[in-house]
Protein backbone atom coordinates (compact mmCIF):
# COMPACT_ATOMS: atom_id res chain seq x y z
CA UNK A 1 0.00 0.00 0.00
CA UNK A 2 1.53 3.71 -1.14
CA UNK A 3 1.81 5.69 2.10
CA UNK A 4 0.01 8.20 -0.18
CA UNK A 5 -3.23 6.09 0.42
CA UNK A 6 -3.87 7.46 3.60
CA UNK A 7 -7.87 7.78 4.11
CA UNK A 8 -9.90 6.45 6.69
CA UNK A 9 -10.90 3.34 7.49
CA UNK A 10 -10.02 -0.44 6.16
CA UNK A 11 -6.83 -1.06 4.18
CA UNK A 12 -6.09 -4.89 2.88
CA UNK A 13 -1.98 -5.36 3.72
CA UNK A 14 -2.33 -9.00 2.06
CA UNK A 15 -1.38 -11.77 4.01
CA UNK A 16 -4.80 -12.01 5.73
CA UNK A 17 -3.63 -8.50 7.42
CA UNK A 18 -5.45 -5.27 7.59
CA UNK A 19 -5.11 -1.80 8.95
CA UNK A 20 -7.84 0.46 10.29
CA UNK A 21 -6.54 4.42 9.70
CA UNK A 22 -7.64 7.58 11.08
CA UNK A 23 -6.58 10.68 9.10
CA UNK A 24 -4.97 13.05 10.11
CA UNK A 25 -2.73 10.74 12.74
CA UNK A 26 -3.14 14.22 15.06
CA UNK A 27 -4.13 13.75 18.48
CA UNK A 28 -6.01 10.89 19.41
CA UNK A 29 -6.65 10.25 15.72
CA UNK A 30 -4.94 6.49 16.31
CA UNK A 31 -4.29 3.59 14.35
CA UNK A 32 -5.44 0.27 14.39
CA UNK A 33 -5.26 -3.43 12.90
CA UNK A 34 -6.45 -6.73 11.88
CA UNK A 35 -4.74 -9.76 11.93
CA UNK A 36 -6.94 -13.34 10.45
CA UNK A 37 -5.92 -16.81 10.83
CA UNK A 38 -8.05 -19.94 9.96
CA UNK A 39 -11.54 -19.36 10.92
CA UNK A 40 -10.74 -16.58 13.60
CA UNK A 41 -8.80 -12.99 13.85
CA UNK A 42 -6.84 -10.94 16.30
CA UNK A 43 -7.53 -7.17 16.60
CA UNK A 44 -5.01 -4.51 17.66
CA UNK A 45 -5.81 -1.57 19.81
CA UNK A 46 -9.42 -0.34 19.66
CA UNK A 47 -10.59 3.73 19.30
CA UNK A 48 -10.48 6.87 21.29
CA UNK A 49 -14.09 6.81 22.17
CA UNK A 50 -17.58 4.11 21.51
CA UNK A 51 -18.87 5.77 18.29
CA UNK A 52 -15.49 5.53 16.58
CA UNK A 53 -14.80 1.94 17.59
CA UNK A 54 -18.28 0.87 16.41
CA UNK A 55 -17.78 2.41 13.50
CA UNK A 56 -14.34 0.11 12.63
CA UNK A 57 -15.55 -3.10 14.34
CA UNK A 58 -18.83 -2.18 11.57
CA UNK A 59 -16.36 -1.32 9.19
CA UNK A 60 -14.82 -5.15 9.38
CA UNK A 61 -17.16 -7.16 9.75
CA UNK A 62 -16.88 -8.34 5.79
CA UNK A 63 -13.67 -10.05 7.64
CA UNK A 64 -15.20 -10.85 11.06
CA UNK A 65 -18.35 -12.44 9.71
CA UNK A 66 -16.05 -15.10 8.63
CA UNK A 67 -13.00 -14.82 11.24
CA UNK A 68 -15.16 -13.67 14.22
CA UNK A 69 -12.38 -12.01 16.46
CA UNK A 70 -11.04 -14.27 19.40
CA UNK A 71 -8.53 -11.96 20.65
CA UNK A 72 -7.67 -8.08 21.42
CA UNK A 73 -4.09 -6.74 21.91
CA UNK A 74 -3.54 -3.56 23.31
CA UNK A 75 -0.09 -1.74 22.02
CA UNK A 76 -0.13 0.32 25.18
CA UNK A 77 -2.54 2.23 28.46
CA UNK A 78 -2.87 5.59 26.21
CA UNK A 79 -6.76 5.89 25.72
CA UNK A 80 -6.66 6.41 22.22
CA UNK A 81 -5.93 3.02 21.80
CA UNK A 82 -7.90 1.52 24.71
CA UNK A 83 -11.11 3.13 25.27
CA UNK A 84 -13.19 1.19 22.76
CA UNK A 85 -12.11 -2.10 24.51
CA UNK A 86 -15.16 -2.34 26.31
CA UNK A 87 -17.42 -3.12 22.76
CA UNK A 88 -14.95 -6.11 22.15
CA UNK A 89 -15.64 -7.35 25.31
CA UNK A 90 -18.86 -7.52 25.69
CA UNK A 91 -18.09 -10.30 22.60
CA UNK A 92 -16.46 -12.66 24.28
CA UNK A 93 -12.89 -11.71 23.12
CA UNK A 94 -9.39 -12.24 25.48
CA UNK A 95 -7.90 -8.72 25.94
CA UNK A 96 -4.35 -8.72 26.19
CA UNK A 97 -1.60 -5.99 27.37
CA UNK A 98 1.08 -5.91 28.95
CA UNK A 99 1.67 -5.87 32.61
CA UNK A 100 2.93 -2.44 32.66
CA UNK A 101 0.25 -1.51 30.21
CA UNK A 102 -2.75 -2.84 32.55
CA UNK A 103 -1.66 -0.94 35.80
CA UNK A 104 -2.25 2.30 33.93
CA UNK A 105 -5.64 1.21 32.54
CA UNK A 106 -8.32 2.39 35.39
CA UNK A 107 -10.67 4.83 35.12
CA UNK A 108 -9.43 7.44 36.67
CA UNK A 109 -7.11 7.29 33.32
CA UNK A 110 -9.90 7.08 31.27
CA UNK A 111 -11.85 10.10 32.88
CA UNK A 112 -9.18 12.44 32.91
CA UNK A 113 -9.12 13.77 29.25
CA UNK A 114 -12.91 14.15 29.16
CA UNK A 115 -12.42 16.15 33.03
CA UNK A 116 -9.79 18.31 31.09
CA UNK A 117 -11.81 19.31 27.81
CA UNK A 118 -14.50 21.26 30.60
CA UNK A 119 -11.27 23.01 31.93
CA UNK A 120 -11.47 27.27 32.33
CA UNK A 121 -8.90 29.14 30.75
CA UNK A 122 -6.21 28.59 27.77
CA UNK A 123 -5.79 25.24 29.04
CA UNK A 124 -9.12 24.13 28.23
CA UNK A 125 -9.18 25.48 25.07
CA UNK A 126 -6.65 23.81 23.97
CA UNK A 127 -7.79 20.50 24.77
CA UNK A 128 -11.08 20.98 23.39
CA UNK A 129 -9.43 22.32 20.06
CA UNK A 130 -7.64 18.76 20.06
CA UNK A 131 -9.92 16.76 21.25
CA UNK A 132 -12.92 18.28 20.72
CA UNK A 133 -14.37 15.59 17.53
CA UNK A 134 -14.20 12.57 20.46
CA UNK A 135 -17.21 11.88 22.71
CA UNK A 136 -15.21 10.86 25.83
CA UNK A 137 -17.85 10.88 28.49
CA UNK A 138 -19.36 7.27 29.60
CA UNK A 139 -16.41 4.95 28.71
CA UNK A 140 -15.65 2.16 30.79
CA UNK A 141 -12.35 1.61 31.49
CA UNK A 142 -11.92 -2.20 30.53
CA UNK A 143 -8.22 -3.51 31.51
CA UNK A 144 -6.94 -7.18 29.68
CA UNK A 145 -7.93 -10.44 31.11
CA UNK A 146 -4.14 -11.53 30.47
CA UNK A 147 -1.38 -9.82 30.31
CA UNK A 148 2.52 -10.63 29.20
CA UNK A 149 6.12 -9.56 30.64
CA UNK A 150 8.25 -9.62 27.72
CA UNK A 151 7.60 -11.58 24.88
CA UNK A 152 4.59 -13.52 24.38
CA UNK A 153 3.55 -16.23 21.15
CA UNK A 154 -0.36 -15.75 20.38
CA UNK A 155 -1.68 -18.57 17.73
CA UNK A 156 -4.20 -16.74 15.42
CA UNK A 157 -5.67 -19.98 13.40
CA UNK A 158 -2.55 -21.83 13.18
CA UNK A 159 -0.30 -18.53 12.70
CA UNK A 160 2.12 -17.37 15.18
CA UNK A 161 1.73 -13.69 16.35
CA UNK A 162 4.08 -12.22 18.54
CA UNK A 163 3.77 -9.55 20.95
CA UNK A 164 7.05 -8.04 22.06
CA UNK A 165 7.01 -5.48 25.03
CA UNK A 166 9.14 -2.50 24.10
CA UNK A 167 8.59 0.18 27.19
CA UNK A 168 9.17 1.83 28.97
CA UNK A 169 9.37 4.28 25.33
CA UNK A 170 6.44 6.47 24.71
CA UNK A 171 4.47 4.53 27.70
CA UNK A 172 5.57 2.52 30.47
CA UNK A 173 4.17 -0.39 28.80
CA UNK A 174 4.68 -0.40 25.12
CA UNK A 175 4.53 -3.59 22.95
CA UNK A 176 4.70 -4.25 19.52
CA UNK A 177 2.94 -6.68 17.25
CA UNK A 178 4.63 -8.65 14.92
CA UNK A 179 3.49 -10.74 12.05
CA UNK A 180 6.54 -13.01 10.87
CA UNK A 181 4.94 -15.03 8.14
CA UNK A 182 3.51 -11.62 6.56
CA UNK A 183 6.64 -9.46 7.63
CA UNK A 184 4.59 -7.00 9.23
CA UNK A 185 4.88 -4.87 12.40
CA UNK A 186 2.11 -2.83 14.18
CA UNK A 187 4.10 -0.72 15.96
CA UNK A 188 1.63 1.05 18.10
CA UNK A 189 2.69 4.55 19.23
CA UNK A 190 6.75 3.43 18.97
CA UNK A 191 6.28 5.04 15.70
CA UNK A 192 4.08 8.20 14.97
CA UNK A 193 4.59 9.17 11.02
CA UNK A 194 4.15 12.68 9.99
CA UNK A 195 3.44 14.00 13.83
CA UNK A 196 5.75 14.71 16.79
CA UNK A 197 6.57 11.67 19.05
CA UNK A 198 6.20 12.60 22.81
CA UNK A 199 8.26 10.04 25.27
CA UNK A 200 5.74 9.97 28.60
CA UNK A 201 7.69 7.34 29.94
CA UNK A 202 10.99 6.97 28.43
CA UNK A 203 13.79 7.01 28.79
CA UNK A 204 14.24 7.86 25.19
CA UNK A 205 17.65 5.77 24.79
CA UNK A 206 15.12 3.12 25.02
CA UNK A 207 12.68 4.61 22.23
CA UNK A 208 15.52 4.80 20.16
CA UNK A 209 16.46 1.38 21.01
CA UNK A 210 12.79 0.49 20.35
CA UNK A 211 13.24 1.61 16.97
CA UNK A 212 16.48 -0.54 16.32
CA UNK A 213 14.71 -3.22 17.49
CA UNK A 214 11.92 -2.64 14.61
CA UNK A 215 14.68 -2.03 12.20
CA UNK A 216 16.52 -5.28 12.64
CA UNK A 217 13.31 -7.43 12.21
CA UNK A 218 12.60 -9.19 8.65
CA UNK A 219 9.45 -6.80 8.58
CA UNK A 220 8.46 -4.85 5.02
CA UNK A 221 5.47 -3.08 6.33
CA UNK A 222 4.76 -1.26 9.15
CA UNK A 223 1.78 0.02 10.94
CA UNK A 224 2.31 3.40 13.18
CA UNK A 225 0.00 4.10 15.88
CA UNK A 226 -0.35 7.86 14.30
CA UNK A 227 0.10 8.16 10.45
CA UNK A 228 -0.40 6.38 7.13
CA UNK A 229 1.32 2.40 6.85
CA UNK A 230 4.95 3.11 6.02
CA UNK A 231 8.00 1.27 5.89
CA UNK A 232 11.69 0.86 7.37
CA UNK A 233 12.29 4.84 6.40
CA UNK A 234 9.79 5.96 7.96
CA UNK A 235 11.43 4.41 11.53
CA UNK A 236 14.83 6.03 10.48
CA UNK A 237 13.51 9.61 10.54
CA UNK A 238 11.38 9.19 13.54
CA UNK A 239 15.05 7.67 15.22
CA UNK A 240 17.02 11.11 13.84
CA UNK A 241 14.02 13.09 15.69
CA UNK A 242 14.91 11.58 18.69
CA UNK A 243 17.89 11.54 18.80
CA UNK A 244 18.46 15.34 17.74
CA UNK A 245 16.23 15.78 20.70
CA UNK A 246 18.11 14.20 22.89
CA UNK A 247 21.78 14.69 21.96
CA UNK A 248 20.89 18.71 22.20
CA UNK A 249 19.09 18.73 25.24
CA UNK A 250 22.01 16.41 26.57
CA UNK A 251 23.89 19.06 25.76
CA UNK A 252 22.07 22.30 27.41
CA UNK A 253 21.50 20.24 30.75
CA UNK A 254 25.35 20.20 30.36
CA UNK A 255 25.52 23.77 29.94
CA UNK A 256 23.67 24.35 32.87
CA UNK A 257 20.83 25.45 31.07
CA UNK A 258 17.33 24.90 33.13
CA UNK A 259 14.52 22.76 31.34
CA UNK A 260 12.79 25.98 29.90
CA UNK A 261 15.81 27.19 28.35
CA UNK A 262 16.73 24.56 26.97
CA UNK A 263 13.52 23.96 25.20
CA UNK A 264 13.23 27.42 24.03
CA UNK A 265 16.86 27.22 22.25
CA UNK A 266 17.08 24.00 20.88
CA UNK A 267 16.84 23.87 16.73
CA UNK A 268 15.00 21.06 15.79
CA UNK A 269 16.02 21.93 11.88
CA UNK A 270 14.45 19.30 9.29
CA UNK A 271 11.92 18.38 12.13
CA UNK A 272 10.80 22.31 13.32
CA UNK A 273 7.48 21.85 10.57
CA UNK A 274 6.37 18.90 12.28
CA UNK A 275 3.10 18.91 13.20
CA UNK A 276 2.57 18.84 17.30
CA UNK A 277 6.09 20.00 17.45
CA UNK A 278 4.76 21.89 20.68
CA UNK A 279 5.40 18.14 22.08
CA UNK A 280 8.79 18.67 22.37
CA UNK A 281 8.33 20.19 25.96
CA UNK A 282 8.03 16.58 27.35
CA UNK A 283 10.60 15.41 25.34
CA UNK A 284 13.21 17.67 26.74
CA UNK A 285 12.23 17.23 30.41
CA UNK A 286 12.06 13.59 29.92
CA UNK A 287 15.81 13.60 28.73
CA UNK A 288 16.46 16.33 31.20
CA UNK A 289 14.70 13.76 33.95
CA UNK A 290 16.72 10.86 33.04
CA UNK A 291 20.20 12.94 33.60
CA UNK A 292 18.93 14.77 37.18
CA UNK A 293 16.08 12.08 38.38
CA UNK A 294 15.39 14.65 40.99
CA UNK A 295 13.81 16.83 38.68
CA UNK A 296 10.19 17.15 39.71
CA UNK A 297 7.19 15.57 37.52
CA UNK A 298 5.16 17.63 36.49
CA UNK A 299 1.28 16.36 35.47
CA UNK A 300 0.02 15.90 32.05
CA UNK A 301 -2.15 19.16 32.49
CA UNK A 302 1.58 21.04 33.64
CA UNK A 303 3.10 19.88 30.55
CA UNK A 304 -0.26 20.17 28.15
CA UNK A 305 -0.06 23.82 28.93
CA UNK A 306 3.33 24.11 27.80
CA UNK A 307 3.09 22.36 24.65
CA UNK A 308 0.05 24.90 23.91
CA UNK A 309 2.40 27.51 24.67
CA UNK A 310 5.43 26.17 21.72
CA UNK A 311 2.21 26.03 19.40
CA UNK A 312 1.19 29.44 19.89
CA UNK A 313 -2.06 28.53 21.14
CA UNK A 314 -4.71 31.19 23.23
CA UNK A 315 -8.32 31.32 23.36
CA UNK A 316 -8.46 33.98 21.07
CA UNK A 317 -6.77 31.24 18.25
CA UNK A 318 -8.63 28.91 19.26
CA UNK A 319 -11.87 31.06 18.27
CA UNK A 320 -10.33 32.13 14.77
CA UNK A 321 -9.50 28.06 13.71
CA UNK A 322 -13.52 27.15 14.87
CA UNK A 323 -14.59 29.87 12.75
CA UNK A 324 -12.80 28.78 9.54
CA UNK A 325 -13.11 25.17 9.93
Amino acid sequence: MSALDYRKGLHDLGDGCHAWLQPDGSWGWSNAGLVTGSGTSLLVDTLFDLPLTREMLEGLRPITDTHPLGTLVNTHSDPDHINGNELVASRDVEILASAAAAELITQETVDAVALVKRLDGTLGDFARHIFGPFALDGITATGPDRTFTGEESVDVGGREVRLIQVGPAHTPGDAIVHVPDARLLYAGDILFVGGTPIAWAGPIDRWIAALDLILDLDVRVIVPGHGPVSGKPEVSLMREYLVTVQTQARQRYEDGLDVDAAIASIELGRFAGLPEHGRLAQNVLNVYQQLDPTIPRPDRLTVLTKIAALEGFAPDTFTRATATS
